[in-house]
């Protein structure tokens, strides 16, 4: 699928396309175990962060805030730290605190400035509220997995998104993540962007993104932002 001729609105996902959660989540990671004298090694926590959750997230729905009180206890029972359930909410307390990519904010204003923008995203609106603050661009669309019950790669987002657009001509959305945006995209026929900030591999059997670059910055060139 081509990029649209004339491009009217971009959305974006949130976490990991334009908030550097990663990092955010290994920081509370550590932050948190240093209390109980237990080191954190981010090459485990991290994997299992995106593992757990998604596991979480495949069921009924329930707020992102407590998917992540709960994979915090997941990961702590894995890696053999000794947790107490109680403290889980230092995950979801820690989502104020994760900050964007440097190119972040500087290349939203670029889109903002030229396009109709959205956020698509998997996370409560009261978490987002928090992370808004530090992305301070107004967008004509925020669809969260609050608003339609469901986390991606299930599709209610993107139907929410042309729901509220009022068509799918004219609309790409940017995300970092396959599985939670792109193969969904792929799916809906909606032009997705791939920003493959950890140059993932495809397998053969996956399809191809609209189009991939390696930062915000090549996606604004790509769609002349």
């Amino acid at each position: 699928m081509a990029l649209p001729s004339k491009v009217n609105w971009v959305t974006f996902d949130v976490y990991g396309t334009l908030i550097d959660w990663e990092k955010g989540v290994g920081d509370a990671f550590q932050r948190e175990a240093k209390r109980d004298g237990f080191t954190i090694d981010l090459e485990e926590v991290i994997p299992l962060f995106h593992e757990i959750s998604r596991e979480i997230e495949g069921g009924s729905y329930e707020l992102y805030a407590e998917v992540l009180r709960r994979t915090a206890v997941e990961i702590a029972k894995r890696i053999g730290w000794p947790l107490e359930p109680s403290r889980s909410g230092f995950l979801p307390d820690s989502v104020q605190r994760w900050a964007p990519f440097k190119e972040t904010n500087a290349q939203l204003r670029k889109f903002v400035s030229t396009f109709e923008t959205g956020l698509v995203s998997n996370i409560d609106d009261k978490l987002l509220g928090q992370t808004r603050r530090h992305i301070p661009h107004d967008f004509d669309l925020v669809v969260t997995a609050q608003q339609v019950r469901s986390y991606k790669p299930d599709p209610a987002h993107f139907n929410e998104c042309a729901r509220r657009i009022g068509t799918k001509k004219g609309w790409v959305h940017v995300a970092s993540s396959y599985y939670h945006d792109v193969e969904p995209c792929i799916k809906a026929k909606v032009p997705v962007i791939w920003v493959n900030r950890n140059k993932e591999t495809l397998e053969p059997s996956q399809k191809k993104p609209t189009a991939e670059v390696k930062s915000l910055l090549e996606a604004a060139k790509l769609l002349k932002a």
